[in-house]
Order: C-alpha cells, then sequence, then structure tokens
C-alpha cells in the first residue's frame, strides 16, 4: 500500500509535469490538500454494502414500489480520472423486510465513490439490493453527465447517459417497469 507521503510526492510529480514547478505559493500545499480531497472523494472504498443495507425492518405487509429518486451522486471515471455527476433512481418490491431510505442513498454514495464506470454502479446498486435485501424485484436507473465527455475527446456539454438495471419483476414484468417509469416521471414536490 503507498503511504500518504508517496502520495503527496505523486501529486508534487504532476504538479511539476503540468506546470514545470511546484514551488509557486498557491501550489505548495495543493499536494496535501488533493490527497485530503481523494479520502473523501473516494471513501467507497471503506464502505461495506452488506453493512449499510442491515438495518432492516418488518414490510408489515407493504407488496408495492418502493422508489428513492433524484439522489444525487458524484464519482470519478476510472478511464480519464474526470468527475461524472447525475442522479440515481433506486426502487424495490419487498418481501418481508425493508431498509431505511437513507440506506438507498447510502449505497449509491459506496458505489460512486470509487473509481468507476457508470455501468459498474448501476449493477453494482442492483446486485447489493439483491443480495441483501432478497426483494421482489429491484431496478437501478441512472443518469449522469461525464466530464470526459465535457472537457477533452468529443466535448459535448450537454450529453446525459442513461444506464439501468432491472432485476425480478422488474425485468419480467413489463407492468412493473411501467409503474417504475410513471413513479420517476411524476412531478416533483
Amino acid at each position: 500500500m503507498t503511504s500518504r507521503k508517496e502520495a503527496e510526492k505523486a501529486v508534487k510529480t504532476l504538479l511539476n509535469y503540468i506546470e514545470g514547478s511546484s514551488s509557486r505559493e498557491g501550489l505548495i500545499d495543493t499536494p496535501k490538500r488533493v490527497i485530503e480531497s481523494y479520502e473523501e472523494i473516494f471513501a467507497g472504498y471503506n464502505m461495506d454494502a452488506k453493512e449499510v443495507l442491515s438495518s432492516t425492518f418488518n414490510a408489515e405487509g407493504y407488496d408495492g414500489i418502493v422508489l428513492l429518486r433524484d439522489i444525487e451522486f458524484h464519482s470519478t471515471c476510472e478511464h480519464h480520472l474526470q468527475p461524472f455527476k447525475g442522479r440515481a433512481h433506486v426502487a424495490y418490491i419487498p418481501v418481508k423486510r425493508i431498509v431505511g431510505i437513507s440506506k438507498l442513498a447510502r449505497i449509491v454514495d459506496l458505489h460512486s465513490r470509487r473509481l468507476q464506470n457508470q455501468e459498474r454502479i448501476t449493477n453494482a446498486v442492483a446486485d447489493d439490493l439483491e443480495e441483501n435485501i432478497k426483494p421482489l424485484g429491484c431496478a437501478v436507473i441512472i443518469e449522469a453527465s461525464h466530464g470526459c465527455m465535457q472537457c477533452r475527446g468529443v466535448a459535448k456539454q450537454n450529453a446525459i447517459m442513461t444506464t439501468s438495471a432491472m432485476r425480478g419483476v422488474f425485468f419480467d414484468k413489463s407492468e412493473a417497469r411501467n409503474e417504475l417509469m410513471q413513479l420517476i416521471q411524476s412531478p416533483k414536490l
């Protein structure tokens, strides 16, 4: 494992590559600040899905869709180390147990706060829901704009990428998918 001191030295090397020197007043503490920010940005590596989703409650017979929509997130593209951000919509239909709504946001954070691609976040959140709360079905839809598309390469400022993972009843039954999409598109408060 690389030490904090080695990580700061690597940032200093990048600053020297970019600017030719890392000794300018505004850059002196940059390596330390970058590593501190990385500890927050990549905190998902220190989180465990089983722990996040371990606290469940009796569903008390509820068998409809549970949806938390518009969960904002930020992540970092593993290909270019560029940020991407967007909204996640996470849904499930409980069998016997429900999970606190904050846990749905936390599971999105767990996966987005790692070096990622959008497809992996989408599948990983759905996998964690399936494995830990064993719903009748679960669905994850993510819409995001990607810095690697906006500030380099094709430079498309308004492109939105959408990914989805449908499991169980959301995959098998078009009626369940249609109801979910209507809920996601319903007016906001």
